[in-house]
């Protein structure tokens, strides 16, 4: 059974991430889709994973279910030792604005705002005072090295300049977890090696837990673990 309070300890660290017998089911066109199939899985405070497998063996899945943006049809989550489960959809809304961070391929960026704006976009919904929230979203920029960018907008910015924003943007909360969907997708390798070296610095410094989906051995081997699924299933960690 999960502990409803208090993580498990898991080697010289504390669990932030447990699933325990996780299952989800789609409908596509009529067929039945099973894209978790009792998934049970620990990460630890301050690991940086990759979630690796073919294309639909339940990577995305995983991590849409683990951070709560989609619900599990049988089996437990828990985050920091606190169950998904117990949350309603505005508790689980107010958690992850609060908690995580995401970055996506393709960036999510509003064209219509600068990198600056970008930033602190999300921090203004959730409540953060004007001053404190251009104030930390500069800071982040700075992290990230685009300080001298904050003015520019998406589209005058490169991609691997774009996917550092979403970086930024995704840190702007000081998130205890980064989830990351195929954050190097869209990029070509040097820039790709470029973002993975950003995010295990970020990683290192703020003692964030980073969880990646890649499909590309090469970014994942970057992580401190690999976790391999198949078939809605992990097969290695």
């Amino acid at each position: 059974m999960f502990a409803r309070a208090t993580p498990r300890k898991v080697g010289i660290g504390q669990a932030i991430v447990e699933a325990k017998d996780v299952h989800k089911t789609y409908r596509v066109q009529g067929v039945e889709v099973k894209a978790l199939r009792g998934v049970d899985l620990t990460i630890s405070k301050g690991d940086m994973v990759a979630i690796m497998g073919p294309s639909g063996c339940g990577k995305t899945t995983l991590l849409n279910c683990l951070s709560g943006l989609d619900q599990v049809d049988k089996g437990a989550i828990a985050i920091d030792g606190k169950l998904l489960e117990d949350m309603d959809d505005n508790e689980r809304t107010e958690y992850r604005a609060k908690k995580m961070g995401f970055v996506f391929q393709f960036y999510n960026l509003l064209p219509v705002l600068s990198a600056l704006e970008n930033v602190e976009l999300p921090l203004l919904v959730s409540g953060t005072p004007t001053g404190a929230a251009r104030r930390r979203a500069r800071e982040v920029l700075a992290q990230v090295g685009l300080e001298a960018w904050s003015h520019h907008k998406p589209l005058e910015l490169s991609g691997g300049q774009r996917q550092r924003v979403t970086i930024a943007r995704a840190l702007a909360n000081q998130p205890a977890i980064v989830w990351a969907d195929e954050p190097t997708g869209d990029l070509d390798s040097e820039t790709s090696d470029e973002i993975m070296a950003l995010m295990k610095r970020l990683n290192k410094e703020n003692s964030q837990t980073f969880v990646l989906v890649t499909h590309d051995l090469r970014i994942g081997q970057m992580t401190n673990k690999i976790i391999q699924m198949r078939d809605g299933v992990i097969i290695r960690s």
